[in-house]
């Protein structure tokens, strides 16, 4: 799909794509405009947003801020949700008439978040806005638990935010995860011990943990990067919701184990990749840090090892069967949708979820932490997250029915 180069106009998905050239303010209002107009989501008088945002409304912008720093040899552009973007949506929602409006992610644990509000002047914007408007609540990290790589062991400092400010959810046997649920404890996430999340996610019990403010709001503001993601196929704005939930032990990314052997960490067999995930669960598992720095030693050998043989899969279910991650995207989706703040799931939609992609400079290659520049010079948008990644797939030249996180946000499930 190639935008088309003149106004914007909604497409039988009722997503709109805009040409937006640089990240320029100007550049970005005016695709901002012509979006809303595409949509309908203007008003003579409350602005560019105000046919879609109740006046009054309680608005939570969830933009992408994984990490201050791409991995690879680019920059920020093609990795994070550009502040020029977040700053004009938060002004055309309170020229819209909102009664608050907070900016909140959880990047992964060792991002350095003051890092990455300081670019673009974000964070001196923000201080200014709140002490001149006090119904903008600011920008805020969700994150409970924050770390730091040292000696090659991530040491991690938890707890950082108090449990009151988030919601648990237990989706049980309504969770995506249910059908490849096994008593033996089979999801993973990376650098992280494998009992806890034995102890959010197995069969009949599948758990999240959701920042309070999200569900106290009438509204989420989706503001996605669009990239390639290792796991996922695509990260935009499906992915993104990833970010509301405080805890990495409640985000399964994958299962233990090659697809051989029923787990989708990579293909077929390998008993080295079985003896590097030993190692990795035990290095986990480790409670003293002297330990897990002499297992952090063979991990990195077998690490350099496998990239020197040239496998790039690695044993983090980065690749095209991974049959986990996609569920767990779902099962956060459903919740923003569906969930209430005493933690129970209503039968109807209790917000809206408009989206609004990044995709002047969008990321290719190695996502979501390592991606290239790939300038597509759009802005897209919609309200629906799943149509949305479905122009979006195309955006990136991908066949959305290959993209699971795409193909089955279509499937028949309670609460779709």
């Amino acid at each position: 799909m190639t935008p088309a180069p003149g106004p914007a106009s909604a497409d039988r998905y009722g997503v709109a794509v805009s040409r937006a050239h640089d990240y320029e303010p100007a550049s970005v209002k005016r695709s901002l405009r012509d979006l809303a107009a595409a949509l309908r989501w203007d008003d003579p008088v409350r602005g560019p947003l105000g046919g879609v945002i109740p006046a009054g409304a309680r608005v939570v912008v969830k933009p992408n801020w994984v990490m201050h720093r791409n991995g690879g040899m680019w920059g920020t552009e093609c990795l994070i949700t550009q502040p020029s973007l977040i700053r004009e949506v938060v002004e055309l929602l309170l020229a819209s008439g909102v009664g608050r409006v907070e900016v909140g992610d959880a990047p992964v644990q060792g991002c350095e978040f003051s890092e990455v509000v300081r670019g673009g002047d974000l964070a001196a914007w923000a201080k200014e806005l709140a002490a001149r408007d006090g119904r903008f609540a600011g920008l805020h990290d969700y994150r409970r638990t924050r770390s730091r790589l040292t000696g090659g062991v991530l040491v991690q400092a938890e707890d950082q935010i108090s449990l009151s400010d988030f919601v648990l959810f237990d989706l049980g046997p309504d969770s995506l995860l249910e059908p490849v649920s096994s008593p033996k404890g089979g999801f993973r996430v990376t650098q992280y011990d494998p009992r806890k999340m034995a102890a959010t996610h197995g069969p009949g019990r599948h758990q999240y943990l959701v920042a309070r403010a999200v569900l106290e709001a009438d509204v989420v503001l989706n503001l996605p990067k669009l990239k390639t993601h290792r796991k996922a196929g695509l990260t935009n704005a499906l992915k993104n919701l990833v970010g509301v939930n405080g805890n990495k032990e409640f985000l399964p990314h994958h299962r233990v184990g090659g697809s051989a052997a029923g787990g989708d960490c990579y293909p077929g067999s390998s008993l080295v990749k079985v003896l590097h995930e030993r190692l990795l669960d035990a290095q986990n598992l480790a409670r003293s840090h002297a330990i897990r720095r002499a297992l952090g030693i063979p991990v990195r050998l077998l690490s350099a090892a496998g990239r020197a043989l040239v496998d790039s899969l690695g044993v983090e279910g980065a690749w095209s069967g991974n049959d986990t991650v996609w569920r767990m995207c779902l099962d956060l989706n459903r919740i923003v949708l569906y969930g209430r703040p005493d933690g129970t799931m209503a039968d109807r939609v209790q917000r809206r979820i408009l989206t609004i992609s990044d995709a002047i400079v969008a990321g290719q290659g190695d996502g979501p932490l390592m991606p290239e520049p790939f300038p597509l010079g759009v802005l897209l948008a919609g309200d629906n997250p799943a149509a949305v990644d479905l122009v979006a797939a195309e955006l990136l030249g991908f066949q959305p029915e290959r993209v699971p996180l795409v193909r089955e946000s279509f499937g028949r499930f309670r609460w779709p």
